[in-house]
């Protein structure tokens, strides 16, 4: 399944105005498991893991792998002072996105155009946040030593990926990825964490997300809307109907899998510190 096709069918739409793309990106929170997990730890870095914000003083984030931009946004929203810099591979994301945070006044705020493999900004960061980005990059190592590099002294590097217990909806060996453009299904917890400490962090937590919760969330709410989407435009119009039904299992499944602790799962958080 590839998602460029419907990402540029999405981007279309909610482009056309300031309040279509805070629709778009409220929609995401929503619908996104990975964003729920994501932003519970964004919280708890904001209260405690952040002396910089603790202290009123300059923050600096960056956004690695910003696609559309919505955690940006988030972190923008939360605290307008921050200065974040996002990063993408597309020029057309970025130019999109740097129309939109100028259209809204967000001055802090700057997306450009990167290779996050040769990306690098010495002791420049107090957060790093990679969201569903290293399952598309062969030379992860190199990105990690580059984030290492890029953050300041007890800088804090939040991951969110797919494990290899069902990542990418691999559920067994010879099975190819839903998602075609992964270059691997998901990582193990263990590689993924020693692969980190060899890059240069000093201390490194994982956890995994997408428990059995989370995977009946993620095909009521990703998967089968996707598929139906690429199967024909006409389900656009079917869509609003169909999370009628479906979102409020969705959002109590999403809930029980923020708020619950998995075994296993078919994602993982990873937190990482210099």
């Amino acid at each position: 399944m590839q998602y460029d096709p419907i990402k540029r069918i999405l981007g279309n739409v909610f482009n056309k105005s300031p309040f279509l793309r805070k629709t778009f990106y409220n929609l995401l929170d929503l619908l996104l498991l990975r964003a729920w997990h994501v932003h519970k730890e964004l919280r708890a870095w904001k209260r405690t893991a952040s002396p910089n914000a603790s202290k009123g003083g300059v923050v600096s984030v960056l956004d690695a792998g910003a696609g559309f931009g919505q955690y940006t946004y988030w972190l923008h929203r939360h605290n307008p002072a921050w200065t974040i810099l996002s990063v993408d591979v597309k020029d057309e994301q970025v130019a999109d996105c740097n129309n939109f945070f100028k259209r809204i006044g967000a001055r802090d705020v700057l997306f450009e155009v990167g290779d996050l493999t040769k990306f690098r900004k010495d002791n420049s960061f107090d957060l790093v946040v990679c969201v569903d980005v290293m399952e598309h990059i062969e030379e992860d190592v190199q990105v990690f030593r580059n984030f290492v590099a890029s953050m300041k002294p007890g800088a804090m590097l939040i991951i969110s990926t797919p494990s290899d217990q069902g990542g990418s909806d691999v559920q067994g060996e010879g099975e190819t990825s839903f998602i075609e453009e992964h270059v691997r299904d998901g990582y193990n917890i263990g590689d993924i964490e020693k692969k980190l400490r060899s890059a240069g962090f000093s201390k490194v937590e994982a956890r995994y997300s997408y428990g059995t919760p989370g995977k009946i969330s993620w095909r009521l709410s990703m998967k089968y809307p996707i598929l139906m989407l690429g199967a024909s435009k006409l389900f656009f119009i079917i869509l609003p109907f169909y999370y009628v039904i479906a979102y409020p299992i969705s959002y109590i499944l999403n809930w029980l899998d923020v708020n619950g602790k998995h075994k296993t799962g078919t994602g993982l958080i990873v937190k990482a510190w210099k």
